[in-house]
């Protein structure tokens, strides 16, 4: 098993009346994508803010590259990168200046050829001499990363880093993630996207009110919950969601559909002719496999939309 990157232990963040993060543990290893979700007000950005040595905890340890981030923190800073939720980057200042002048703060003199491979990395060398201010959201969300990797770091925090990208850059940072991992290097990445951590994580953590509800592989998560495999009748409405609790099966209503969820692949092909028998009017029939939002709403019984607990 490969070494811990980040260590933490019973980490707590009081305010009054206000538990932040209330005893939390996990590890994070080396190589690896750890995602930590969460709606706002979940503890993420607390507990994360704490790795970046911007918080100080009200009790616990937070051990970062075998250092405690609340003595050590000057020894930890140059290996690390941090993208924060509210980046934004020198509006006048092209990628290649920007990239420069983080160099200079790192105590790094960039050589062109520095600045040009780590615009590369993020796949910005067409946009490298245009002004940050008309970049993309999602041109400037690569900026930010380029900027983090100035110091060569050995471990990346990226905060939110697709919030508000539309579809297509939103999988562009997802390719450019899988890169930096694929060069051996460690991200936390904190998202209220469950389908993003479900697919580039290898591990996940889903915090609620200050607290770890679960921790794992996302296959192993979604298998232990039980969520197994959806039904999913389009348009069914309130006359298809009676119809169904009266067959017994375990059903909910989201949005207008009636999803029935089948735990027991043995059992699809009696769910299915049972479901056909019934007189509905549909707009679509289709099935879906268990997914991370499942383990949510199995285990915390809400839902997390943009950032949104709707109990």
């Amino acid at each position: 098993m490969a070494e811990a990157v980040i260590e933490v232990k019973g980490l707590a963040k009081h305010y009054p009346g206000k538990k932040a993060v209330d005893g939390v543990d996990f590890e994070v290893r080396k190589g690896q994508v750890f995602s930590l979700l969460g709606p706002n007000g979940a503890g993420k950005t607390t507990t994360v803010e704490i790795l970046e040595g911007l918080r100080t905890p009200t009790a616990g340890t937070a051990l970062v590259l075998d250092h405690d981030v609340t003595k050590d923190y000057a020894k930890i800073r140059k290996r690390v990168g941090v993208l924060p939720q509210d980046f934004e980057p020198f509006d006048r200042l092209t990628p290649t200046e920007a990239v420069g002048y983080w160099g200079r703060l790192f105590d790094r003199s960039l050589s062109r050829t520095d600045v040009n491979r780590i615009l590369e990395q993020v796949s910005l060398t067409d946009r490298a001499k245009v002004q940050a201010i008309k970049l993309s959201g999602g041109e400037k969300r690569k900026l930010g990363i380029a900027m983090s990797l100035v110091g060569e770091p050995e471990l990346l925090f990226l905060d939110e880093p697709t919030t508000g990208l539309d579809p297509k850059a939103r999988r562009d940072l997802w390719g450019l993630v899988r890169r930096i991992e694929s060069e051996g290097r460690t991200v936390v990445l904190t998202t209220h996207y469950l389908d993003e951590a479900e697919q580039l994580a290898d591990e996940v953590a889903i915090m609620h009110q200050g607290k770890i509800a679960a921790h794992g592989r996302p296959q192993e998560l979604i298998s232990k919950s039980g969520s197994g495999t959806t039904v999913v009748l389009g348009g069914a409405g309130e006359a298809g969601l009676r119809a169904v609790q009266r067959l017994g099966l375990p059903v909910r209503q989201e949005n207008g559909d009636v999803l029935v969820r089948v735990a027991d692949p043995s059992q699809m092909k009696s769910v299915l002719r049972d479901l056909a028998s019934l007189d509905l009017p549909l707009r679509d029939m289709y099935t879906r496999r268990g997914t991370l939002e499942d383990v949510f709403l199995t285990l915390v019984g809400a839902r997390m939309e943009e950032g949104v607990l709707q109990q």
